[in-house]
């Protein structure tokens, strides 16, 4: 695959121990609805504790209907940074896009380059795995060490909307107890990266966070 460069378009930032969590539906305009709209990322230790696992979703708030229709763009790259020395610049990354209904990843690799800009580490191929269509079981495969699913899920964020905005508006001291899932019933599309601990800083703590980047 030949080098393309991607330039910046949106990052949600998480700190890593053993679960880490970042959510974000409603954006401006320039991105929301778009594909390359990141709506979570989560960081966590794996059933395999010698691993951690990175999930990037994104194009919230698809309903059922429009699940089937919806797709990765190939001309956006999902950027996982990974940052092991505490100066929350990325020393590491794992790369994912999109081609011809599987999705290829690269890395973890040190990058061309830190910041806005990046370049697919063509030569840092770490495996593949078939796009799961809508309404399949999840489709995964395991290459290097790692284990990858992309493909539609079931939106994974629990958040009660209207009892927020009662609170934003002085209306309401907190939440209720369960409360009402907002996102039920909607669907996002979910990039996995399952890697092993030592391939991304050993037992240390790591920063991490994810970016999407448009081809230029």
């Amino acid at each position: 695959m030949k080098k393309t460069k991607f330039l910046f378009l949106a990052a949600i930032i998480g700190v890593s121990s053993i679960v880490a969590i970042a959510a974000d539906h409603i954006d401006a305009p320039a991105v929301a609805s778009g594909t390359s709209d990141i709506t979570d990322f989560y960081a966590f230790q794996g059933e395999n504790t010698s691993n951690v696992v990175f999930v990037a979703n994104l194009q919230g708030l698809l309903s059922p209907m429009a699940t089937g229709d919806a797709s990765f763009d190939e001309n956006v790259l999902i950027e996982f940074n990974i940052d092991t020395s505490g100066d929350n610049i990325e020393d590491l990354v794992i790369q994912a896009i999109p081609r011809d209904g599987k999705m290829y990843f690269f890395g973890p690799a040190t990058p061309t380059q830190a910041g806005l800009n990046s370049t697919i580490l063509a030569n840092e191929a770490s495996g593949s795995v078939d796009i799961t269509p809508y309404g399949q079981s999840a489709i995964t495969s395991s290459e290097n060490g790692m284990r990858f699913f992309a493909g539609p899920r079931d939106d994974p964020f629990f958040m009660d909307f209207a009892q927020f905005t009662q609170i934003v508006g002085g209306n309401a001291t907190g939440f209720n107890n369960p409360g009402s899932d907002t996102f039920a019933g909607t669907n996002v599309l979910s990039v996995v990266v399952e890697v092993p601990k030592s391939m991304v800083g050993g037992s240390g703590t790591i920063n991490t966070w994810v970016e999407t980047k448009r081809k230029q």
